[in-house]
């Protein structure tokens, strides 16, 4: 396993900047819940770190085992133990799902993977995350539902075996049985001392992995770097202690943020 270490971290989109001096660094083992109202950076962050061409880093560095993560192609990442468990999980047409959980598997090894291996490891994996097994038959993602395209993405995580696994809203969509079934999948790689980074907008995933710390970003900046105790107070007060405690202008507020916890920001506003 190893460290992530983002220092001073600037990124752009289409010329808007986005990222204005992130600091974080991730250890071995550790499970960071990341925070934050939408739009203010979280998901950026990720994509960042991952390489996704539409961002431009302007400033900053990250390493990850002391290598320098941003001379790194998008596939040099995945291989040196990075993995995105993205949000909205593209459709392929005209890929199989098994064809390319094959290839990504391969390319993380020096000798290619047997079919009969493969498909062992495809079956026990599609086991543990109660997907049925045809759905590897079927193009990438086409036609898959909103949970089966994210139980596929934690599918691609059990198979890869990344060293550190940053999932972006990877419980939006899922009903609570599958939001259990992610969770378990998560203590187990917890177990192996593999280091996670989530987002998500509904503290009941994050009672169920137990992150062992807290970090909130606002205006594109770590603005709290703490225990888990912040995760319970997002959800009891919303962001506006940030406001009023830390004297943090919040740029791009929702609508009354005050009255927004960490699972109303999601759900609980849009159905009234």
């Amino acid at each position: 396993m190893g460290k992530l270490e983002i220092k001073n971290l600037h990124a752009s989109v289409d010329g808007k900047e986005i990222l204005k001096g992130i600091n974080l660094t991730i250890n071995d083992g550790e499970t960071v819940a990341l925070l934050g109202p939408n739009g203010h950076g979280k998901s950026t962050l990720l994509n960042v770190i991952m390489g996704h061409p539409r961002y431009e880093v302007t400033e900053g560095s990250i390493t990850f085992e002391g290598e320098d993560v941003l001379s790194m192609s998008i596939d040099e990442r995945a291989r040196k133990g990075l993995f995105l468990g993205m949000q909205n999980p593209s459709e392929v047409p005209g890929v199989s799902n098994s064809d390319f959980l094959r290839s990504a598997v391969n390319s993380r090894r020096e000798k290619p993977i047997s079919t009969y291996n493969f498909y062992k490891i495809l079956d026990a994996a599609s086991k543990e995350v109660k997907m049925p097994f045809d759905l590897a038959t079927r193009s990438l993602n086409e036609g898959f539902s909103g949970g089966e395209k994210k139980r596929n993405e934690i599918l691609q995580m059990i198979l890869l075996e990344p060293k550190i696994c940053m999932l972006d809203e990877i419980d939006s969509g899922l009903d609570v049985d599958a939001i259990q079934v992610v969770a378990d999948v998560i203590r187990k790689e917890q177990a192996n001392n593999r280091a996670f980074l989530v987002i998500s907008h509904y503290a009941r995933l994050f009672d169920l992995i137990h992150p062992t710390r807290a970090i909130v970003i606002i205006n594109g900046r770590v603005v709290i770097d703490g225990d888990p105790s912040t995760i319970k107070r997002i959800d009891t007060q919303g962001y506006e202690f940030i406001k009023t405690e830390l004297g943090i202008s919040i740029e791009k507020e929702e609508p009354e943020m005050n009255k927004v916890s960490l699972g109303s920001c999601a759900v609980r506003e849009a159905i009234k």
